[in-house]
């Protein structure tokens, strides 16, 4: 007889389950994706004119009568030079360290992925460390031309370059699994039939690798298109900042502040989705590749003309540079004193800790020649309460909302699974990639305008009051990565064999069991890589923190980027640029350690770790002259 789980009235437990489940599904679909979107779409059109009537159309006109199509304009601009700029880049970096013999390939990969561990505000407070207007390779370069301008570092160019480096990082990951997934058979078929090297690569390779390229060049485009750190910090009039910007305006202020943003983010949605849906109808069309039955290992080619070998050695190790040179600027500075920071100036006596750990004093004289002395303004990162205090809210705010977004996905799929013939799963799986559809400044946006008031639908609350901001961040972060959480997770549950699921209701155990006992350790590991990548993602996040800034919700990203601000004057704010090089430096170390404990550690198999752990056995048995356990 099967057992059913039921409770004394004889109320079946499951039941129950699945409504409180359904309702509270509905609840925050609703309440926190649906209606703060409508919200943001309706303020567009119920704007008051001055004698305080409705003009639906008036925010419309006062978009094409103002400037306000120069920040679209703007934007669509950086858009389309960065899918030129990025695939140009990140192609040339996975050609020459996957398919061409370059020398020195691996050195070369680790310094074109650079970019994977830090990122966004971190990665633009790098690139300004050199090239700002005290910037070192600005400073050494205006010493040989005093009459350069040493504002050149800032607006459009600035932000084209700095986020085509920026940007790399996904071919550097999807571009090169697709390179590697080539069979080398069709490549030697090729050359056996006279194909010359670069023939072979335009006309064999890259065909095979357009599918990859085109959801790249997607991707490119909507990142471009919803930029908002590079453009923020160096001063370029994009959507994203404009929207943040008008945000926190009012009335008194500007003309309709509110509607506008509103317009603005409705422009992005727009845009987004029809690339969106671009591209999902693109890879539905399917793209198929004759192989041979035996896939062969690619191998690399050697570039057999002397000249071009040369070329392309010079380009490899310039690419190098320009990559590496950020990342080792900030971590030389970070182990230098506050004078030696400020000059750009390296010096072994100046070697120090005081921008992690500790305090020191700063003795300096007035404008009326007196000695004044103010007590532990220099400060490290894990010294200075701001810093402290932004490391970690964004750390509690980032890990609640990847265990949030994991929770949610995994009971999710499982429901998926479950029911996947059924038009139910469908729409459960439409409603988390509702996101998808939505830029994040439109999310966030959309948040903070229906949630700041008493909203009757959160039971009167303001949640962004004081210290509700913190609820409304977390949601908004589970929000955002809800899309990204379920297409991995889903991934995972393909690999559970159904005949142990119908081994355990056979055995008499409920769904519930089942589930915790025999699915759930299946895709743990994938859960937790998701959980792992998305807190790498959100902790140090720019974006959603512009938009909910305020005193109860400042992330450590918003601390990085206001760290210099007013740096030294009258003795306050001292080391500021100290202690940004250090936060790089410590943002760095845990994205590091997160994506090896991820795509390291976590891509190991079982084989692969029990090699590992004999290896490390015999390493210590030949230092102490033990023999090793189990021989």
């Amino acid at each position: 007889m099967q057992r059913t789980e039921r409770s004394r009235g004889g109320l079946d437990l499951s039941l129950l389950y699945k409504v409180f489940g359904a309702i509270l599904f509905v609840y925050l679909f609703l309440g926190f994706m649906v209606l703060p979107c409508l919200n943001t779409l309706t303020s567009i059109f119920t704007a008051r004119d001055a004698a305080g009537n409705v003009d639906p159309f008036a925010v419309i006109r006062f978009f094409f009568a103002g400037n306000m199509p120069s920040f679209v304009i703007n934007s669509l601009k950086l858009a389309v030079c960065l899918v030129i700029t990025v695939n140009v880049v990140g192609i040339s970096i996975v050609l020459l360290t996957e398919y061409f013999d370059i020398k020195g390939s691996k050195i070369l990969r680790l310094g074109y992925m650079t970019t994977l561990i830090y990122s966004g505000v971190a990665l633009v407070t790098g690139y300004q460390f050199l090239y700002d207007s005290n910037g070192m390779l600005t400073q050494w370069l205006a010493g040989m031309f005093p009459g350069m301008n040493r504002q050149w570092f800032s607006g459009f160019s600035a932000v084209l370059f700095t986020m085509t480096f920026a940007c790399t990082s996904n071919h550097a990951l999807f571009l090169r699994n697709a390179i590697r997934g080539i069979d080398y058979n069709t490549v030697e078929a090729a050359r056996n039939m006279g194909a010359k090297p670069f023939k072979v690569l335009f006309r064999v390779v890259m065909p095979t690798l357009l599918p990859t390229l085109f959801s790249l060049t997607v991707m490119t485009f909507i990142t471009g298109l919803c930029a908002m750190s590079a453009p923020t910090l160096l001063g370029y009039n994009s959507i994203n900042p404009e929207i943040v910007r008008l945000a926190g305006s009012s009335v008194a202020d500007e003309a309709f502040p509110q509607a506008r943003a509103a317009l603005l983010s409705i422009i992005l949605a727009l845009f987004t989705i029809a690339l969106l849906t671009m591209l999902n109808h693109y890879e539905r069309k399917g793209h198929y590749l004759s192989v041979s039955k035996t896939k062969a290992k690619l191998v690399k080619q050697r570039i057999q003309s002397p000249v071009a070998r040369v070329l392309a050695h010079i380009y490899a190790y310039v690419l190098f540079v320009i990559y590496m040179t950020p990342v080792v600027m900030i971590v030389l500075f970070a182990f230098q004193n506050w004078p030696a920071v400020r000059a750009k100036s390296l010096n072994v006596s100046d070697w120090t800790l005081i921008n992690f750990f500790g305090t020191q004093d700063y003795s300096y004289t007035t404008s009326r020649g007196k000695q004044r002395i103010r007590k532990g303004v220099i400060s490290g990162v894990f010294s200075n309460a701001d810093t402290v205090g932004g490391i970690r809210l964004s750390f509690v705010l980032s890990a609640l909302a990847a265990a949030l977004a994991c929770v949610i996905v995994v009971v999710a799929v499982n429901y998926i699974f479950k029911h996947k013939d059924k038009k139910r799963a469908a729409v459960v799986e439409a409603c988390l990639l509702f996101p998808w559809l939505l830029p994040t400044i439109l999310i966030c946006y959309s948040f903070r305008t229906f949630f700041n008031g008493e909203v009757w639908y959160v039971l009167g609350k303001n949640l962004y009051y004081r210290e509700n901001v913190r609820f409304l961040i977390v949601m908004a972060y589970t929000v955002v990565k809800l899309p990204f959480a379920l297409r991995m997770v889903k991934a995972a549950f393909y690999a559970i064999d159904g005949e142990l699921e119908d081994a355990a209701r056979n055995l008499g155990a409920s769904s519930l069991v089942t589930f915790l006992r025999v699915k759930l350790p299946i895709v743990l590991p994938s859960v937790l890589a998701v959980f792992a990548l998305n807190f790498n993602a959100l902790f140090t996040e720019y974006d959603m923190s512009a938009t909910f800034h305020s005193s109860y919700g400042k992330s450590y990203a918003m601390v990085i980027q206001s760290m210099t601000a007013e740096e030294g004057r009258d003795g306050y704010n001292m080391n500021g640029s100290g202690r940004r090089c250090a936060s790089t430096v410590f943002i760095m170390l845990v994205s590091g350690l997160i994506l090896y404990l991820v795509y390291g550690v976590g891509a190991r198999d079982l084989g692969e770790r029990l090699e590992r752990r004999k290896k490390r056995r015999e390493f210590f048995a030949r230092i102490t002259g033990r023999r090793p356990a189990g021989n």
